[in-house]
């Protein structure tokens, strides 16, 4: 019996270019075996990008660390839904670090396979880890070292809409009414200029997530077209072996002809 979660555990694990073929041969054993419904979700599974593919090997090599994620996310999310301004900023700063650290990590155990991870196929990595941080169902996946391909890029937690009723949580307890105070003076010139650096930087962040997620889809697009370039080379082969064998079969029949016409013209001579 053919088990497909069982198959696709093995596929996911598989260097990319090792893809294709053994799931084609997994998919025939399931036809062969008439397991219809698993040879169709096989042959359905797609080729991963190379950095699903770290991304995938990552999560393999270390549970606890894949764990780490996940907690996480769900922990971000929780502060996302409650508005909760404190653990955001120290969720955040933590995000940052751990999905550095783990991506860099992605890439060291790439290089051990035999595969070496370009700074951008890094940053592509990257980008994944921070969407599985979003999307619980692409985590689920990913923790198995299953995931299929990137997910779509988190840009912050848009997504998560806080708690009815939630309102900001007030990061000093409330006080009594106070005296009308005394206009405020101007902003001091340093103060104007760290608002306005982190303004510049949350722009910057949010062009390089774009961009990292448009560099995604078209890598998503390439995969796809080479899993279709690895197909019709296997039918060009196919059909390459089968006109060499009708070639032989010709060639053959033009001798058994020369061999008929000579032996009736010897007959007709009699």
């Amino acid at each position: 019996m053919v088990d497909a979660d069982a198959v696709a555990a093995e596929l996911y694990g598989l260097r990319p270019e090792e893809f294709t073929a053994a799931r084609d041969a997994h998919a025939a054993a399931a036809r062969k075996a008439g397991q219809r419904a698993e040879a169709k979700r096989i042959a359905a599974l797609r080729k991963p990008t190379l950095a699903v593919w770290a991304a995938n090997r990552l999560a393999r090599a270390d549970a606890d660390q894949a764990q780490h994620l996940l907690e996480l996310g769900r922990g971000l999310r929780e502060a996302h839904r409650t508005l909760s301004g404190e653990d955001l900023r120290k969720l955040s700063h933590q995000q940052h670090v751990v999905v550095a650290a783990m991506a860099g990590e992605a890439r060291r155990l790439a290089g051990e396979a035999g595969q070496d991870l370009s700074a951008g196929v890094q940053r592509e990595v990257e980008q994944i880890l921070r969407s599985v941080l979003a999307d619980p169902e692409a985590a689920n996946a990913w923790v198995r070292g299953v995931l299929e391909k990137a997910p779509p890029p988190a840009i912050g937690f848009a997504e998560v809409a806080p708690a009815p009723g939630t309102a900001p949580r007030p990061q000093q307890p409330e006080r009594e009414p106070q005296p009308q105070p005394e206009p405020e003076p101007e902003p001091e010139p340093e103060d104007t200029q760290e608002a306005e650096a982190e303004e510049a930087l949350a722009l910057a962040e949010t062009e390089r997530e774009r961009a990292l997620a448009e560099l995604g889809a078209l890598d998503e697009q390439i995969a796809r077209l080479e899993e279709r370039l690895d197909g019709a080379r296997g039918e060009r082969e196919r059909l390459a072996a089968a006109a060499e064998a009708a070639e032989r079969g010709h060639q053959e029949a033009v001798r058994k002809a020369k061999r008929a016409r000579t032996a009736a013209r010897k007959t007709r001579r009699r």
